[in-house]
């Protein structure tokens, strides 16, 4: 399928200049663009290749500058990282989905699958599960005894989902992901360590997008929570009895101890850790491998380190301990210009 700048502009509400009936047909970065693609400039630090890119259209922001003129066309709008999402969001929903139950899947008897659903190959769905309408799962996925998911679920190969659990409408599991295996509870005693059973849930609201091999544990008891809209990355942990705030993001190798709840709308860096029984406020930005070890009680704070403090505070302390050989040295004259003065006083 082909779209003119026109029509493109009209979709996102924004502003041609060039070409209106330009075409394109396939996306492509800025940096490799080629005829019949549309691509995007967001980040001003890429500016210097829209004057060389061969991408058809380029969507830009309103109040980007240039400073020679362009062969391309461009479409301005008000955010064109968000636009850009959209398009692909729109030609994504334009793609075949697959459809039917192989005939190598297994069902139970005693399990429901909606309308319109994919099931592939080995997929094993159990005894008392409930599937909704329009759901893609995929060749060996497992859907465990008793699981309920929702409408639009799109649950990837080899993804697990283990007894009793639960997920909303429009949830996307990837591939590996598992989905209540036991919490790490243990009880010392003097002949090792005896298991607490973990008998919870996992509880997935609506809209939440789980990435490849990550792992989120079924409470002690109760329910450990991902609560709307919230987005995990590849390779977290979630433990037991966690609760993640809605729309709360995530980036690859998180790990979240036992029993801490995470507020609204937070942002966490790759590799940041985070001690159990705590609680994050909401809004809360933790820069990349910075370790939590107590409560955030102030929503919207920016914070780094390990362990993790303001941001502010981290960075004027990191210019001084870039300093400190020079401090150290200073330190050593200054006592020893003491020392002098002590003795010629004697």
């Amino acid at each position: 399928m082909e779209f003119t700048a026109k029509q493109i502009a009209q979709f996102i509400q924004g502003k041609v200049e060039g070409d209106e009936n330009a075409c394109v047909h396939t996306f492509s970065k800025i940096e490799e663009g080629k005829p019949g693609a549309i691509s995007f400039l967001s980040n001003p630090k890429y500016t210097h290749y829209i004057y060389d890119t061969q991408a058809s259209i380029v969507i830009v922001n309103n109040d980007v500058e240039l400073e020679k003129p362009v062969t391309t066309t461009l479409i301005r709008v008000e955010n064109a990282y968000e636009c850009v999402a959209k398009l692909l969001q729109l030609y994504a929903s334009t793609l075949p989905k697959k459809s039917g139950i192989d005939s190598l899947a297994f069902i139970s008897e005693k399990a429901k699958v909606g309308e319109n659903c994919y099931v592939g190959a080995f997929a094993y769905i159990a005894d008392g599960a409930e599937i909704g309408d329009n759901c893609q799962i995929y060749p060996h996925a497992y859907v465990g005894e008793g699981v309920k998911i929702g409408d639009n679920a799109l649950i990837y190969p080899h993804a697990t989902i283990y007894k009793g659990c639960v997920v909303g409408n429009n949830v996307t599991l990837h591939a590996g992901c598992v989905i209540g295996a036991d919490g790490f509870g243990f009880a010392p005693t003097k002949n090792g360590y005896d298991k607490i059973p973990q008998i919870g849930i996992v509880t997935i609201e609506d809209d939440v997008e789980i990435g490849a091999n990550t792992c989120i544990d079924r409470s002690t008891m109760g329910t450990t929570i991902i609560h709307k809209g919230a987005k995990l990355d590849n390779l977290i942990q979630i433990a037991h009895n966690v609760e993640v705030g809605s729309n709360t993001v995530m980036a690859a190798q998180v790990g979240i101890a036992g029993s801490t709840k995470v507020g609204e709308w937070c942002m966490f860096g790759g590799q940041v850790g985070v001690a159990g029984h705590i609680s994050i406020a909401n809004q809360t930005h933790i820069g990349a491998q910075a370790g939590i070890t107590g409560t955030i009680r102030k929503e919207g704070e920016t914070i780094i380190g390990s362990p993790a403090w303001d941001a502010k505070g981290f960075m004027k302390s990191a210019a001084v301990f870039r300093r400190l050989p020079d401090m150290y040295q200073q330190i050593n004259e200054l006592k020893k210009e003491i020392e002098l003065l002590k003795n010629q006083k004697q």
